[in-house]
């Protein structure tokens, strides 16, 4: 059966970016609420853009070390489907902000030049311990500073039994989408400055030329 790749958008900030993401075949757009970042966006402007996403489309919450009330008080305004968490919280404050928000998350594992696929499978499995709410991990690049990395990390320490339900991240662009979706086989995509005019500022080509991409990995496979 042939595998369809998910696709999420991230770092979106406009209306018109939101509707191009719906208009070429994304699966998910997310939303940066982390303030320290030029993709932030202000709960009521992300719920302002979430009025232009129609159905079975993903809205995805980002947040770095985020409290309880910072949460629920943004999905009071901005009531965005899946938590995305980037920062340094533990296993169990992620069941804590999920459970307080009644929202399923994903964990970006930030991954670094000594990472194990040991590593990687352990983190899985401590996370889905924790809380009913976990999703799955989403692999971006170690950088110091949290959030998008915008760098590839080494694709080949990514077990082969943890890629059909990973997300990958980190560095993703129009160049190499095929080609990491065709090594990695992940269940999900995740891309932000890749395909990016600027900060912030989606790029209307370069959205469409990544699905693309990635659905010509997905026609090979």
């Amino acid at each position: 059966m042939l595998h369809r790749t998910r696709i999420k958008i991230c770092g979106l900030t406009r209306a018109e970016d939101v509707q191009a993401v719906v208009a070429y075949g994304a699966d998910a757009m997310g939303f940066v609420f982390y303030p320290q970042s030029p993709r932030y966006v202000t709960p009521q402007q992300a719920g302002a853009l979430l009025a232009h996403v129609p159905p079975f489309i993903t809205t995805t919450g980002l947040f770095v070390n985020a409290n309880i009330d910072d949460v629920v008080n943004t999905l009071a305004a901005a009531p965005v489907a899946l938590l995305q968490f980037h920062g340094d919280e533990t296993a169990e404050q992620c069941h804590q902000l999920a459970s307080a928000a009644n929202r399923p998350f994903i964990r970006a594992f930030r991954v670094k030049a000594d990472t194990s696929a040991t590593d990687l499978l352990e983190c899985e499995k401590i996370y889905r311990a924790a809380s009913p709410y976990f999703s799955g991990l989403l692999l971006d690049t170690f950088v110091e500073s949290f959030g998008g990395s915008g760098k590839v990390f080494d694709w080949s320490l990514i077990p082969k039994e943890l890629a059909p339900r990973a997300v990958l991240s980190g560095g993703l662009s129009v160049q190499n989408a095929t080609d990491a979706v065709s090594r990695v086989r992940p269940f999900a995509v995740d891309i932000s400055s890749g395909v990016e005019l600027s900060k912030g500022i989606k790029d209307n080509a370069k959205l469409r030329a990544f699905i693309q991409a990635v659905r010509l990995a997905d026609s090979q496979g």
